[in-house]
């Protein structure tokens, strides 16, 4: 099984400005939200994974290169695992949905990024369901 999927958004322009939108992106399992506003586009962060929380990401401003791995065995996995790299960008309005059973690692790609995270887990549930691993575990794509 995937650990991740696109939702294809849109733009409408007119003499008023633009509107994006993502009509296909059914928010009913959303529980919290949150922005990650990197200091600079050197740091990347991760990597974090989760067992069962289902996260989705959009850029909002700048770019991101987010990388994903599935994870063959959460208390020792592979160091042989393979990422697959994702580009966000705020030019194309995309949602790249990253279920359970999945790491991260997510780095700016410009300076003054913005990354809008939804999740389906409160924060107490978020943390009882975390695993980090460090950075240098799987090569970043």
């Amino acid at each position: 099984m995937m650990s991740f999927q696109f939702i294809k958004g849109n733009v409408f322009k007119d003499a008023r400005g633009s509107l994006r939108f993502f009509n296909t992106f059914n928010m009913g399992d959303i529980i919290r939200m949150y922005e990650i506003v990197p200091s600079d586009a050197e740091f990347t962060r991760g990597w974090q994974a989760h067992k069962y929380e289902t996260k989705w990401f959009y850029c909002s401003q700048g770019s991101f290169q987010i990388n994903v791995v599935k994870i063959d065995d959460f208390q020792n996995p592979s160091v042989k695992l393979v990422p697959t790299a994702f580009r966000l960008s705020e030019k194309e309005p995309v949602i790249l949905e990253v279920i359970g059973g999945a790491a991260t690692a997510i780095k700016a790609t410009e300076s003054d990024s913005k990354l809008t995270v939804f999740s389906n887990f409160t924060l107490e549930e978020s943390k009882k369901d975390d695993f980090r691993y460090d950075l240098k575990t799987w090569q970043l794509q």
